[in-house]
């Protein structure tokens, strides 16, 4: 995938080390693609999160999107991004279209202990259909194999929600299995669907996304 990263970040220097980090490290990194620009969430970002990430139809597919999303909640959420990256523990995006529109959020949860992380992401409604979220999900993979060093990338969605696993299978991960009533959502025990890939599937079969 044609993938631009704009900045550098920290990054592990080998298999199963810490990465080392200068002062200047400490700037999340933004990433281009084709038609999406991924970069950190700006404060001024709270009022377009809150109403797309506040309708029912996003909070239904998601595992920690809550319903109703209350006012304050998205300044809140932006403000424990650039200190849960300046600990290593997670790398979110703003996902936004070359023109600045901003259509959903993609994060990638670290456990550099184990060389790992785990993906997470939503896609605004008005926005579905596009490719939007397979588009992202392949960027930050690359960034996750390429600038990271991670040997492990995983995600998990509802089961109900078969849409989000189709962006993972055309991302190249693999269906690992099922979590039988993992989590509780709005009351109701729900099933989830693993995926994961690794960096050796990663270099031996790199994935152009399919993006209809």
């Amino acid at each position: 995938m044609n993938t631009t990263w704009v900045k550098s970040g920290w990054r592990l220097p080998g298999p199963h080390k810490e990465p080392v980090a200068s002062p200047v490290d400490q700037v999340q990194p933004t990433l281009r693609t084709p038609r999406l620009l991924l970069r950190p969430f700006t404060p001024s970002d709270a009022p377009t999160v809150q109403q797309l990430a506040g309708a029912a139809a996003v909070a239904a597919t998601t595992l920690a999107i809550p319903h109703p999303y209350r006012e304050g909640l998205a300044q809140a959420w932006i403000a424990t991004h650039q200190p849960a990256y300046a600990r290593r523990e997670n790398v979110v995006f703003a996902i936004t279209e070359q023109n600045g529109n901003l259509v959903g959020a993609l994060n990638l949860r670290l456990e550099l202990e184990h060389s790992r992380g785990e993906l997470g992401y939503w896609i605004g409604e008005p926005f579905w259909g596009r490719g939007y979220a397979t588009e992202a999900v392949c960027a930050v993979i690359d960034y996750g194999f390429l600038t990271l060093g991670l040997n492990r990338i995983e995600a998990r969605h509802l089961s109900r929600n078969p849409a989000s696993g189709r962006v993972m299978q055309k991302a190249g991960m693999r269906h690992e299995g099922r979590q039988r009533q993992h989590v509780r959502k709005n009351g109701r025990f729900e099933d989830l669907e693993c995926y994961g890939i690794l960096r050796s599937d990663h270099e031996s079969s790199p994935v152009l996304p399919d993006l209809t």
